[in-house]
């Protein structure tokens, strides 16, 4: 007995030896993958893009105050001499449930240079723009982003105040601060009434899904000539709400189109005011 109780202290001692001359091993926490190479794939077709910083500048807050309308300006400044203009402009907010919030392509000569809308941010986020100019080059910038549930995060409105305001559209102008009049360059902030549901908010009261319905093609024309189109998400904000910049071109008339995923259609048209203030 007393041999095996020898071998047994031995025993654990030799492992307790092993235990305190090795660290702890621990699992180590699953590291996630940048979801950002896939989404080259999937949304640009794996095209080259180079470092956009000083063409293009993506502006949202680090830590959001409310991740259901989270503000983010998207501006752009070629060069001067530079003849290119910027064709499109895409944001993907990378870990959203659908990355690409929106796509838009600017008027050749409506002189768009800034577009300032609210997008839903569903989690701790990097953020990229990627601008496309006439030659085909890409240019991309990011930022990262703090706020969480922003996509299944509960509408303000209840169902009949968004069906009473369903495809109401205002629309304001403004003579831009950085320009003198002469110039022509304007603003102006384009606000439709529309409930732009994600498809993961949960109704309060039946405690059902309620089903996507948003504003997925939008087009704002200066006269006849295009000034800004938008290929939208579900990532963008209830009562969508856009601010851009553009050059006057004399014509008499706005007129906005836009579209949502039940197929309604909604129209305006609003005189030109040249005097914007």
């Amino acid at each position: 007995m007393r041999g095996m109780t020898s071998q047994f202290l031995g025993l654990v001692g030799v492992a307790l030896a092993v235990t305190f001359a090795a660290p702890l091993s621990y699992a180590d926490p699953p590291q996630r993958t940048d979801p950002w190479p896939g989404l080259v794939q999937d949304i640009f077709n794996n095209r080259t893009m180079d470092d956009g910083t000083g063409v293009i500048s993506i502006e949202m807050p680090s830590r959001a105050e409310d991740a259901a309308i989270v503000p983010v300006t998207l501006r752009t400044t070629l060069p001067s001499g530079d003849t290119r203009h910027v064709k499109s402009i895409t944001l993907v907010i990378d870990e959203n449930p659908a990355p690409m919030a929106a796509k838009f392509k600017l008027g050749e000569a409506a002189g768009v240079s800034e577009i300032s809308t609210r997008v839903r941010v569903n989690n701790y986020t990097m953020v990229h723009a990627v601008a496309e100019l006439d030659d085909g080059k890409l240019l991309m910038v990011k930022t990262y982003v703090k706020a969480s549930g922003g996509c299944s995060a509960p509408a303000a409105k209840t169902a009949d105040e968004a069906s009473k305001r369903l495809g109401q559209m205002r629309f304001r102008q403004f003579a831009k601060s950085t320009d003198a009049p002469a110039s022509g360059a304007r603003e102006a902030q384009l606000m439709i009434g529309h409930p732009n549901n994600s498809g993961l908010q949960m109704d309060q009261v039946t405690h059902l899904y309620v089903p996507a319905l948003f504003i997925n093609e939008l087009r704002i024309w200066q006269g006849d000539k295009l000034v800004l189109a938008m290929e939208g998400g579900i990532s963008i904000s209830e009562d969508p709400n856009i601010r851009f910049s553009y050059i006057s071109n004399g014509a008499q008339q706005f007129r906005v189109e836009a579209k949502d995923t039940d197929g309604r259609v909604f129209k305006g048209e609003w005189p030109a005011e040249s005097s914007a203030m």
